[in-house]
């Protein structure tokens, strides 16, 4: 089953989230080359400068997907101010659709 992680920054974070990008492109990329990592990129302020992340992951249960989310380097590190996860139906443009 698909879930979103809707991540959204803590204000005036920007630093510890730039910080901490290598670290959690490296879970990324981790993620994706076991198959987990559907979609990732991040959302954006007025000002063009990321204030939060979406990304898709596929997990066995609501519970398993929020253990990737709080795995993520950039929960660990406390940029988040908030982060839900929601069960996702990928309709439209599904690559393997």
């Amino acid at each position: 089953m698909l879930f979103a992680l809707l991540c959204k920054d803590k204000p005036g974070h920007l630093n510890v989230r730039m910080e901490t990008r290598p670290p959690h492109l490296e879970y990324l990329n981790g993620l994706n080359a076991e198959g987990t990592l559907k979609i990732a990129g991040p959302f954006l302020d007025d000002e063009g400068k990321a204030c939060g992340s979406l990304i898709i992951v596929e997990a066995e249960t609501k519970e398993a997907a929020r253990a990737l989310a709080d795995a993520d380097p950039y929960a660990k590190a406390g940029l988040f101010e908030s982060v839900e996860v929601k069960a996702y139906n990928w309709v439209f443009n599904k690559p393997e659709a």
